[in-house]
């Protein structure tokens, strides 16, 4: 791979120069260890050039790359699930336009997604490293501004992949709940202690599976990604078919609109709809999260995030049209006394048998769905607390001997999510926590982004994914459509909001980020210069040098 040969002296901005590395390495309080390129024998000649540009990176290789192409794609997909999204979410579009919004509120936000998506890729590719988002920004921003929006960026992301933690468990606490109201005829309703205690056992299931090794982790997601083909297929045939005579027309199904939020302007109701796709396209960054556990990660990164946003984006769509047709009635699904509404079109359409056979199904992946971004949050933790961001870094940073996975970061993530998770009883509070999670990322998304097409306009090296000229457009796109999404996700979901219905996003928002600034303002300021190298180029640079020359 071309882009990453290193003929002449220079080493681009996106990685660390040897003298970078060797003047971190005169701060006592800096652990490193001494690790030869050469001393790779016996592993493959993909996964030896991937350690090389790791190690060009800053970073030395401690995970086994268990994940091919095919499961690293199959990991992106396995955080969005397409039918896991559109049938946890359906009540958005529903309250915000019914037929219309179903159909055509999903779409439209796909597309912008796409070019955040795409303009993510890019520099995933050019840097297949665990530190992700973060390092991305520290490369791409300015000299001066470089720890600070490095800093930015993880707590932004950390938060986002908690609160996605929190708010995936919760809806499949509602998947569950839902199936037994809908097996028992709605003689069975949980109250919020059985709930609580339902999506605490979802935690701690998920946090002892999720420390197991990369190759179990890996092998699962192939699982997970059949698990969201054949849910979102069967559900978008079955409710087109099995609809019947109560299939609305394809006029009503499309075009159809009907506002019962509150708002009186219809279209901002619309667009409160985005919230659905918003929060379903989250969590593709995991590609680039998993990219020290990839083989051929510069150019499966890249491929994995962008065929896991498009193949979303593509089953959400149909899987809504077929919910679309298949609602005879908006009013009276929002009469349904079930947690979720669309578990009442399931039974309308399919019946007891069918409909409880398919939601059950939905809720295995739902479940999937959480574990996959438990490791993904994981690595995120691991990664951040080894450049020592994080209090308790040092905890954080070990990787099990055992399973070769960063166990400890596992049960952090899930005992932060645990203690969201005592906050989302109420329709308000879950609202809240999902906007959060989505405003969380997505800053964290568009952070790097925007330290590219401003101050790292000619500092990425590209690796085999590069958008050329169209970076900066792209970019530019995909960072408008965040900046309007973030100011839509804190607006209430109703015109007349009380304590039961408020938006309280901002909130969990602004807590953290006042935790993040403060600690940056009285301590991180002085210490934290943004990712820390862990080898020590002092005894490497020569066989680098060596084994790039010989290639």
């Amino acid at each position: 791979m071309t882009i990453y040969s290193a003929e002449s002296t220079s080493t681009p901005h996106s990685t660390f120069s040897p003298s970078d590395k060797m003047a971190k390495y005169n701060d006592p309080g800096i652990v490193t260890e001494s690790i030869s390129l050469n001393s790779q024998d016996g592993i493959s000649p993909v996964h030896r050039e991937d350690n090389i540009i790791l190690q060009k990176l800053g970073y030395k290789s401690q995970f086994k790359r268990e994940f091919s192409l095919l499961e690293t794609i199959s990991f992106s997909m396995a955080i969005m699930a397409a039918s896991c999204g559109v049938t946890t979410g359906y009540s958005y579009p529903l309250l915000s336009g019914g037929h219309f919004a179903m159909v055509w509120a999903w779409p439209i936000p796909c597309a912008f997604v796409l070019c955040v998506a795409a303009s993510m890729a890019e520099l995933a590719s050019s840097m297949p490293t665990s530190a992700g988002l973060y390092y991305f920004s520290a490369k791409m921003a300015s000299k001066e501004r470089s720890a600070l929006v490095s800093w930015i960026t993880g707590w932004s992301n950390i938060t986002g992949q908690v609160a996605l933690i929190c708010s995936i468990d919760f809806s499949c606490t509602e998947l569950i709940t839902t199936a037994i109201a809908m097996s028992t005829d709605g003689a069975v309703v949980l109250g919020s202690g059985a709930t609580f205690g339902i999506l605490m056992a979802i935690h701690l299931t998920q946090a002892i599976f999720c420390s197991a090794g990369t190759r179990i982790l890996a092998r699962t997601t192939v699982v997970t990604m059949v698990l969201i083909l054949t849910t979102s297929i069967g559900a978008t045939i079955s409710l087109l078919v099995c609809s019947g005579d109560q299939r609305v027309s394809s006029v009503d199904a499309w075009t159809k609109f009907e506002n019962n939020t509150g708002w009186s302007n219809n279209v901002w109701a619309f667009i409160l709809a985005f919230t659905t796709p918003m929060w379903a396209l989250t969590g593709y960054d995991s590609a680039a999260h998993i990219a020290e556990e990839t083989a051929g990660a510069a150019r499966a990164a890249p491929i994995a995030i962008l065929v896991g946003v498009l193949a979303t984006e593509i089953l959400g769509w149909l899987y809504f049209i077929g919910a679309s047709y298949a609602t005879n009635s908006v009013s009276d699904i929002l009469q349904s006394k079930l947690a979720l509404p669309l578990g009442q079109v399931f039974l309308n359409v399919m019946g007891k048998k069918g409909a409880l056979t398919l939601w059950c199904s939905i809720i295995v992946l739902q479940y999937l769905c959480g574990c996959s971004q438990a490791v993904d949050a994981s690595r995120v933790i691991f990664a951040f607390s080894r450049d020592n961001a994080l209090p308790g870094s040092r905890w954080w940073k070990r990787i099990n001997h055992t399973t070769g996975s960063p166990v400890n970061a596992v049960w952090f993530a899930m005992v932060l999510s645990a203690i969201c998770g005592t906050l989302v009883f109420s329709t308000a509070a879950f609202n809240s926590l999902a906007s959060a999670s989505v405003i969380g990322l997505y800053i964290s998304y568009v952070t790097p982004i925007y330290c590219r097409v401003t101050w790292g306009k000619d500092k990425l090296q590209p690796g085999p994914f590069n958008l050329g000229w169209w970076s900066f457009p792209i970019g530019w796109i995909g960072i408008s459509w965040v900046a309007f999404m973030v100011v839509m996700l804190l607006f209430p979901y109703t015109q007349t909001a009380n304590v039961q219905t408020m938006n309280y996003s901002i909130v969990i928002v602004m807590a953290v980020f006042i935790f993040a600034g403060g600690s940056w303002i009285f301590s991180a300021r002085h210490w934290f210069t943004g990712p820390v190298p862990n080898i020590d180029w002092q005894s490497d640079s020569s066989s680098y040098s060596e084994k790039h020359n010989t290639e």
